[in-house]
């Protein structure tokens, strides 16, 4: 939810990471945004859970990687 909200807003993502414990925003503003993002018209229960855990996947693995840190790659990604 932390970066979908800042994606929403137009927000510089290559430098900001997860806020642990941290609560942004309300329940009825986050399930939105996944509603929005999620990719199909009208989804399950079970669809928004995968497709949340699948971003969530992806952008843990995305912080954890050297390739992705702005530090050692410079301005060579800006924007990926």
């Amino acid at each position: 939810f932390q970066y979908l909200k800042r994606f929403e807003r137009g927000r510089d993502l290559d430098r900001f990471r997860y806020k642990a414990l941290s609560v942004e925003g309300s329940p009825a503003e986050c399930v939105q945004l996944f509603l929005l993002h999620c990719g199909v018209v009208d989804p399950s229960w079970a669809e928004l859970r995968n497709f949340t855990w699948f971003l969530n996947v992806q952008l843990r693995d995305c912080e954890a990687s050297v390739f992705c840190n702005p530090d050692f790659v410079g301005d060579t990604l800006n924007g990926f």
